[in-house]
């Protein structure tokens, strides 16, 4: 069983909306209670009208920092590819500042190809995208070494994605949290991957939070077997323009009753 508290996680996507809707919805969401409200990193929608309305990332975090009081605030996740290591790193140091310590770093290697093709950046392959994570995430360390002010904590890194290979033993090195879109058993698996990687460094597993993506149905019945798998981060997605809090709201009583 792991250590680390049952959080509850909202990612709110910010395609196909305003953001009067988006900004209204960070306040619902505090309110009810949620842990953490996540957006996402990307230029165009990804569900819906491909060419319906979207919002930028991090200049909304700067935002949310403002708004919000209680709640940790991150991308799930930031593209690699898009920003310069060491502007990410500051970027990330701002945002924890302006909002006193509650921002997570999430970020990945990137995957949605028409951002890429559509913003001028070199899509490549997975692997060399995975190989530019690897290069950036000690330059984002180092960074947030030499900031002045420095960060008002250690800024927790979210790592997605669950390749074996590569990706949780960036995971094992680097990450504070572990996102993945896993079923039980894929979960269990990949846990045991990761752990293998961490005991290749010397690294206690149980460091790194389990986060997941949850899908349709009952949390009553979702929610022990994920327990049991090392899950303790559970994330709702909801998507513009009405944003609708009806699944967070249960992912919310049943972690009250627990």
């Amino acid at each position: 069983m792991s250590t680390h508290p049952i959080r509850i996680g909202l990612q709110l996507q910010p395609q196909q909306a305003d953001y009067s809707a988006i900004r209204d919805t960070v306040r619902r969401a505090e309110d009810l209670g949620v842990d953490v409200i996540f957006n996402w990193d990307h230029f165009y929608p990804l569900y819906g009208d491909p060419d319906g309305k979207h919002l930028e990332c991090w200049t909304m975090l700067g935002a949310w920092a403002e708004q919000t009081s209680r709640v940790e605030i991150g991308a799930l996740v930031t593209c690699n590819s898009y920003r310069n290591p060491d502007l990410l790193a500051d970027m990330a140091r701002t945002v924890d500042q302006m909002s006193g310590g509650r921002l997570i770093l999430g970020i990945g290697s990137g995957w949605f190809e028409r951002d890429y093709d559509e913003y001028g950046y070199e899509f490549r392959t997975a692997g060399a995208r995975l190989d530019d994570l690897a290069e950036a995430l000690p330059r984002i360390e180092s960074r947030l070494g030499k900031l002045n002010p420095p960060p008002t904590r250690t800024i927790p890194v979210l790592i997605g994605g669950g390749g074996e290979r590569k990706t949780l033993r960036l995971v094992a090195q680097h990450a504070h949290i572990w996102h993945s879109f896993s079923d039980i058993a894929t979960l269990r698996h990949k846990s045991e991957v990761l752990a293998r990687h961490c005991a290749d460094i010397g690294r206690d597993p149980s460091e790194i939070e389990r986060s997941v993506g949850l899908p349709q149905g009952d949390p009553g019945k979702l929610g022990p077997p994920l327990i049991d798998a090392g899950a303790t981060l559970f994330t709702v997605g909801v998507g513009g323009p009405d944003y609708d809090l009806a699944k967070l709201q249960k992912w919310l009583d049943w972690r009250a009753a627990l």
